[in-house]
């Protein structure tokens, strides 16, 4: 008898848990922002404006009195920032590069234009894949920093070191060079 009421009230507790979790969990943006969506939502605090209906004998007193200093406000006062000017957030003048990473990147030769892909830049242990294309006919220098396979019209160039590589894929009577940056 006395285990069932055990049993009961533990359930009872982890029922309560189970149905609290997910609202705490929900919180207010402005409680607990991401970090990148900190530095957009920063809420600036309004000074406060406390009205005195009944003002005191020595407000009167210091308010009449000229050349008399007010005290600043004790260690009990609240602090409050002041709001800062809006300014226009700086606007890049070069477009950003981006850099894929250590994955694969496809390129299907039979679909791409080689003429818009001059340069990309992969993290070491990239690859870049290059399906439609027979052996022997990319070459990648220098060669120290890529590790190069073939098999059934796919050329993968794993970059395995941080430098700059040049890939060279002849298509249509005509050859293409692809630069690519490396960074580790």
């Amino acid at each position: 008898m006395r285990h069932s009421k055990l049993r009961q009230i533990a359930a009872a507790g982890t029922l309560a848990l189970i149905a609290t979790i997910p609202l705490t969990a929900c919180g207010d943006p402005s409680v607990s922002p991401r970090p990148a969506e900190a530095a957009d939502n920063e809420t600036v605090a309004a000074p406060s404006l406390t009205t005195d209906t009944t003002p005191s004998a020595s407000n009167r007193a210091e308010k009449d009195v000229p050349g008399v200093a007010r005290q600043p406000a004790g260690p009990g006062s609240t602090k409050t920032r002041t709001a800062k000017p809006n300014s226009p957030k700086p606007t890049a003048t070069t477009p950003t590069r981006t850099c894929y990473g250590a994955v694969r990147h496809d390129l299907d030769l039979n679909n791409t234009v080689l003429d818009l892909v001059k340069s990309m830049c992969f993290h070491t242990g990239g690859v870049l894949r290059l399906q439609g294309i027979g052996p022997g006919l990319v070459t990648a220098t220098p060669g120290s920093l890529v590790s190069q396979s073939y098999e059934g019209g796919v050329v993968d160039l794993r970059f395995v070191r941080p430098g700059t590589v040049s890939v060279t894929i002849p298509q249509d009577e005509q050859t293409y060079t692809i630069t690519v940056v490396v960074v580790s």
